[in-house]
């Protein structure tokens, strides 16, 4: 059983301005983009092989909620099937579209029983910004040193020259983190059953380009079969 303080935290996440210093320092993008939709030849791909493949079995990591609640690979196995989704800051505009897509279609996860669970490298406070104030229903959750991102091999690291331009942008992507290390997450999706098992999964260094909401809906339906 999840501890209930935890469960309260994995259950609504408001996504609110926490303060004015943190907004100040964590510059909120304020583009909404078009994300493009995964063709159909490359949905459920792995580019470059980037990532656990259908089959695996997830090892066993404990992360954080936004408010510093911790939560275990158990914890999440208790949830039954979960379709975890990486993405790679609360500061890129293109997952900001994703997260919205995700929760608007809460209702349709629900009824399929799976619960989506997001992950990045955030730290705890930047796990609670987006660019609108909504709530997420289901976890949104804190990786900064990076456990989860490694247990499903999907880091990415972000070379000098990237980092340098992206602070130009005005995202610095080590307030965003806390951290030094200058990794973030490859854009990836996995359906996960309650074994921590791989059922379906998705890896792509295209950020801009993700599998719909409907293409995620049909690999559920399909895998229920």
């Amino acid at each position: 059983m999840l501890n209930r303080a935890v469960s309260k935290s994995l259950i609504a996440l408001p996504l609110i301005l926490l303060s004015m210093a943190v907004t100040a320092e964590l510059k909120i993008p304020s583009k909404n983009p078009a994300l493009s939709v995964t063709g159909q030849q490359q949905l459920g791909t792995r580019e470059n092989n980037i990532g656990l493949a259908i089959g695996s079995t997830v090892a066993d990591f404990s992360i954080s909620t936004h408010d510093n609640k911790t939560v275990t690979l158990k914890d999440i196995q208790s949830m039954g099937d979960t379709l975890v989704v990486f993405y790679r800051g609360g500061w890129c505009p293109y997952c900001n579209v994703q997260i919205r897509q995700l929760t608007q279609a809460w209702p349709e996860f629900q009824q399929r029983r799976i619960t989506p669970i997001l992950i990045s490298v955030d730290k705890t406070d930047a796990a609670a910004l987006a660019q609108r104030t909504y709530e997420i229903p289901f976890p949104v959750l804190s990786d900064t040193d990076l456990i989860a991102h490694n247990a499903f091999e999907v880091v990415l690291d972000v070379d000098d020259a990237t980092f340098e331009r992206y602070k130009k942008y005005g995202i610095d992507l080590e307030l965003w983190s806390g951290k030094n290390h200058h990794k973030i997450a490859v854009t990836a999706a996995y359906i996960v059953d309650k074994n921590a098992v791989v059922k379906w999964a998705h890896t792509s260094l295209d950020y801009k380009t993700r599998p719909s909401v409907e293409q995620l809906l049909d690999i559920i339906d399909t895998i229920a079969r």
